[in-house]
Order: structure tokens, then sequence, then C-alpha cells
């Protein structure tokens, strides 16, 4: 493989092609992905995206076509669904990211084992055991040695584990907590390249954001499925777009992608137009004096013409669309849920306690925190699913549930078809509009016999949400309603909700499918729910202040004020009678200044964090422009020099950012 491939281009897809049964998924696709590239992979539920990822990483062989990548290239995959270990501890199952520094460890002692049982110190193979040894030492030591404990430790707590979860073993957990233990291991390896299939889908909101820090000083490349559209634009700075057997490459993050692909297919649409004009006119004129001896050269010339046009295609649209509405809510009480002093304990383990909320008719309210804080629990006390808790808990008149589940989409009969899944719950006339449902949901046709064990995630999920349609409620309780839709179908669901009016309750970690649905968060954490009113930016806001102002509280400041012998006798004398204790106005007024002083350096702190970061996007754009000019193969001997200054200069800026965030006060 040449050098210069190594340096720009680390995995090259190339006339990429695959058929399933007549039906064609990649048609001849081309493209590479560079040092440092933050891709995401987006397109409908089916478009390939899953497969590609496969492909990538040698899961799956295309029908044609090949991918090219450096020998020693390494490449981490954390898929949708995964056969998990259960006979380690979280502990030991994260260790295995790091198998091959153990494996070296275990050779280097062989070795060092047999050069002492050796007696031929004079001899070139003693010799060349010592070099072999020497060699292993320093790889050693450039992946780190022993010294990973803090990394796993790091990442497990990154991702929402407490340290008495270490040894527990991994099959006391959810299939979503182990699919986190899986994407600490991915992220441990530090592969050259990351493939990561919806690895937010069992995430929470704090740890989405502990991920979305954690990928931004990574030094891989990333290849990224996922419909999380905040957690897309936080991390990609690339967009491939998969439609119809064909990819659509864009520079740019997810927002900035869809703005540009609506002025492209814009600009197709206005060439096709005046191309379709230019040969109908000219298809006019050829009939018009076709038989006409005086014009047969202009005939003829226009015949040429027409057949040298380079025909405009469009990029065919994909018009299927889901169209959802909740029937109408039958009216209920003004308060559907009334909770007083309500608590949920567990032997010795408060889930929660101390919760008062009261949700209004027709409001929308999201429930948020790292899972396991009490988020489900809470909702199985409202649907009645567990009884044994304390306080008071009281449903509104007339209030009718409708039930959505996290895991609706797994209950479902994998032997039967679309439509015997609905027909074996619907019940009275609404069977007869069976197939009108199945369409708007996109099961039209043939679709409607498929088997469900065929679905993909978001089918299964659009066909479990057609159950809420099949008896008209007042009160939705979604849990975790958009894993695995793709974002087309996310934004029908939230104006369905929107519109929606009756009463919803919103387990989610998706900020951008809350964002403007919801007007009250309810914050679990800690035993506690504490109610913020406002959006979900609006809370995340208000919580990066409460951190703010609780690392304050945890290193508070203590002005010295020297007093004169006279303030000290009467203070003393002050002391002695506390019911004349007075606040001494010169103390509160160095305070004032103090806190002062510390705003100031807070703020002067914040710049440099900023300048910081300004640095590092300019001299990433930089690395970028000449990775393009290596991929076009213009760059000389110097344009490499300079790239390899520019790494450089980038690890000393990262390090510099990573100072001014820890010298930030306290």
């Amino acid at each position: 493989m040449p050098f210069s491939f190594y340096l720009c281009a680390m995995i090259s897809i190339d006339g990429l092609t695959v058929e399933f049964s007549g039906r064609t998924l990649f048609d001849n696709v081309s493209y590479v992905v560079n040092r440092r590239d933050r891709i995401a992979l987006v397109g409908k539920n089916g478009a390939g995206k899953s497969t590609m990822l496969k492909i990538i990483f040698g899961l799956q062989e295309p029908t044609r076509g090949r991918i090219s990548y450096p020998k020693d290239l390494t490449i981490g995959y954390l898929p949708q669904h995964m056969i998990h270990n259960d006979d380690t501890t979280v502990i030991e199952e994260a260790s295995k990211a790091f198998s091959h520094i153990s494996e070296l460890q275990e050779k280097i002692e062989r070795k060092n084992q047999e050069l002492c049982e050796r007696t031929d110190y004079e001899s070139d193979e003693y010799q060349d055991l010592i070099e072999e040894i020497s060699s292993l030492n320093e790889h050693l030591t450039v992946l780190g040695g022993g010294n990973f404990q803090a990394e796993i430790e790091k990442a497990l707590f990154g991702l929402g584990f407490l340290r008495s979860d270490f040894d527990r073993h991994t099959k006391e957990f959810s299939g979503g907590w182990r699919m986190r233990i899986e994407l600490a291991k991915t992220l441990l390896q530090c592969p050259d390249v990351l493939l990561l299939d919806e690895p937010t889908n069992h995430l929470d909101i704090e740890s989405i954001q502990w991920f979305e820090n954690f990928l931004a000083s990574s030094h891989n490349a990333v290849i990224l499925v996922s419909h999380d559209k905040a957690f897309l634009d936080a991390v990609t700075k690339r967009t491939i777009e998969i439609s119809l057997g064909k990819i659509y490459d864009y520079k740019a993050n997810y927002s900035k992608y869809v703005e540009l692909r609506k002025e492209r297919r814009e600009q197709q649409l206005r060439a096709y137009n005046n191309q379709q004009k230019e040969i109908q006119d000219t298809e006019d004129f050829i009939e018009r004096f076709r038989y006409k001896a005086t014009k047969s050269v202009q005939v003829q010339s226009r015949i040429k013409q027409l057949e040298r046009i380079e025909r405009i295609e469009v990029d065919e649209e994909d018009n299927s669309s889901l169209r959802l509405k909740f029937p109408p809510a039958p009216r209920s009480g003004a308060y559907p849920i009334i909770m007083e002093n309500v608590a949920k304990r567990y032997n010795e383990h408060t889930v929660f306690e101390h919760v008062d909320m009261t949700i209004n008719r027709g409001e929308k309210v999201a429930l948020v925190g790292k899972n396991g804080e009490g988020k489900s629990t809470l909702v199985k006390c409202i649907m009645g699913d567990i009884t044994d808790f304390e306080g008071k808990l009281q449903l509104g008149h007339n209030v009718k549930i409708g039930y959505f589940a996290q895991n609706q989409a797994s209950l479902l009969d994998e032997n039967l078809t679309v439509f015997e899944t609905i027909d074996y719950v619907a019940v009275g006339d609404i069977r007869t509009k069976i197939r009108d449902i199945l369409g708007a949901f996109m099961f039209g046709g043939e679709a409607s016999d498929k088997k469900v064990k065929v679905l993909s995630g978001g089918e299964r999920s659009r066909l479990a949400m057609i159950r809420l349609l099949l008896e008209p409620v007042n009160l939705l309780i979604l849990d975790e309603p958009t894993n695995h839709l793709d974002m087309r179908s996310k934004d029908v669901l939230k104006q369905a909700i929107k519109e929606f009016d009756g009463t919803a309750i919103i387990v989610s970690h998706d900020r951008e499918f809350l964002d403007g649905l919801v007007t009250m968060v309810y914050e679990f954490g800690g035993g506690a729910v504490r109610p913020h009113i406002g959006g979900i930016y609006d809370f995340l806001y208000t919580k990066k202040m409460e951190t703010l102002r609780e690392l304050e509280r945890k290193n508070p400041v203590k002005p010295f004020v020297a007093k004169s012998p006279e303030k000290a006798a009467k203070n003393s004398s002050l002391s002695e009678d506390k019911s004349k204790v007075q606040v001494d106005p010169i103390e509160t007024e160095l305070t004032y200044e103090q806190r002062k002083e510390r705003n100031r350096l807070i703020k002067k702190a914040e710049r440099l964090v900023e300048l910081c970061e300004i640095n590092i996007s300019e001299t990433e754009n930089e690395i970028k422009q000449i990775e393009n000019q290596m991929a076009e193969g213009s760059a000389d001997a110097a344009t490499f020099e300079h790239y390899a200054e520019l790494k450089k200069q980038l690890e000393q800026q990262v390090i510099d950012w990573e100072k001014a965030m820890e010298d930030m006060p306290k």
C-alpha cells in the first residue's frame, strides 16, 4: 500500500455493489474515509446503513467491489444487537479491551523465563532474545503498560456505572446496560476507525454528553449511524447519505446537510426542466421540418445535437411517508395525575421518595435522568403494575392510558405477519380499517404480509406504535418511543404528540425530539424527583449552572478579615449575648468583593478555554484541507511536512485546552 494512501485515506471503498434477491442495495458506490473523519451515515430505515458498516468491518461480503485499507489498521465495531457474555463481571468484561496488553505481558514473562534458563551468553540466539525482549518492552511502554485500570474506570463512570457495579456479573444487567459495557470495551481499544451503529439508543442524556466529549477529543476516525440529530450535529463533520442504492457525500454536519440536500435537489430540478424544454423544442423543430428538403441540413444537425445531449437525472425522491394522528382524546379530569409524598423502596434501597407531582390535562412532560434512577419504576406505579409504594398517587376522572414500553417492539410475535399482529389485537369496527392503518404506517401492499422476524428495528417500532391507535386514550405514556425510528418518522411522531389533545408523559434521552415538545422536565437522581419548568434545553442549562454552584459550595471561599483589638473585644462581648449579635457590614462587603473577584477569574478562564477551542478548530480545518489535497493527489513533500507539524500542533493545543479546563476556578 503506498505511503501517501495511508496518510490521507484510511479506508477506500471502490465500486461497491450489494444485491439481495434481485434487489440492488448499493450500486457501484465509491468513497474514502480519511484520518479523523467524523462521518454520519444517514438514510431511511432499510437503506443499507447497517449493511455498510458490516461490509467495512468484514462481517459481510459485497456482490462486487472492494474495500482497501492498510494492513495494520485497527477497526472497532459496535452493532445494534449482539450476543453478550454472561460469565464475567463488569470490570472483567471491560478489561478485555486490553487483552492484547495482557498477552504481551505474558509473552515478555515467558521470554524472560527463557532468558534466565539459558547459559549460552555469547551466542547470537542469546543476543537475539535480549533484543526481542527489549523490543517487546518498548512496545508495552507505547501501549501504556499495565496502567489501564484508570482508563477502564473513567469509561465505565462516564457511561453511568457505579463503582459498586464493577464486581457484579453482566447477566444481572439489562440488555441496554450490557450494550454500554460493549461500548466501553470498543472505546477503550482505541481503534483507528470506530464503526458505531445506533450507540445512543441505550444511553441517558448525561452519558450521551460524556460520549460526545469523548469522541470530540479522540483521534479516531468515526463512522456513525444514529437517529439522534443533536448527537450527530455535536460529533460529525461529514454526512454520507444512502438513498435508493446511491450515496451523496457532504462535508457538513447533519443540519447543514439537510439544507444542502434541499438546495442540490432544487438545482437539479431547475437544470432538468431547462434541459427538457430544450429537448422538446429540438424535437418539435425536427418533427416540423423533417420532410422539407430545404431544411434537411438543419434537421440532421438537430438530430445529432439531440443524440449528443447528456441527459440530466434528478435524484429519486423517496415520497413514502408516515402519516400519524392519534384519535381524539376522551375528556379527562383537570388533573390526570396527582402525587403526594410518593416513595418506592426495595428492602433497604430507596428508588425515590418525597415525590410531589401534579400533571395538568393536556400537559406534555418529560422524565429524564440516568438509567436505573426510577423513571420506569414511577411509570409502573402510574400504570398500576407496582402497588406497594408509599404516599398518595391518584389518577384523575376518566383517565384512559395508552402505554408504549421501551421493549415493546421486542415483545412482538416474530412468527406472525404484520397484518396478523394487528388483526390479533383489533376488535370491533376497527378491524375493517386495518389495511388503511397499516398503509398509513408504510406497511401498505405486500409489506403487510411480511413476517415480523424480517422487519428492521424501526419497522418493529412502527408496528408496535400502531397498537396505540386501536383505542382512544387521553394519557399517553411513551418510554423511549424514538429508539430505532428514522429522522422523518421521529419528526412525524413528534408532530402527532404536539397535536394530541390529551396528556403525555415521555421518557426519552433524545434532546432534539423533546425540544419544543415538552413544557416541564422531571429530573430523576439520587432518590429524588425534581421539577424544572421549561423545555429540555432550559433544563440542561439550569443543570449546568447548578453544577457550577455545587462546585462553589464544595469549595467555599472563606474571606479573612483583620480586626482591631477593640473590634475583637466587642465581638467577644457580643458572643456572650447571641440575641444582640449583628452581621459585620465590613465582612459582608469583603465577601461580595471576593465573589466579584471569583466571577472575574471564571470569565477569564472561560475566555482562555474558548480561545483554545478556536485554535483547535482552525488547526483541524487546516489539517482537513491538506487531507483533501492528499486525497486528490496534489500534495508535495513540503505539504506532508506541514501536515506532520500541524498534527503535533493540534496535540499541543488539545493539551493546552485540557489544562485550561483543569485550571478553571473550583
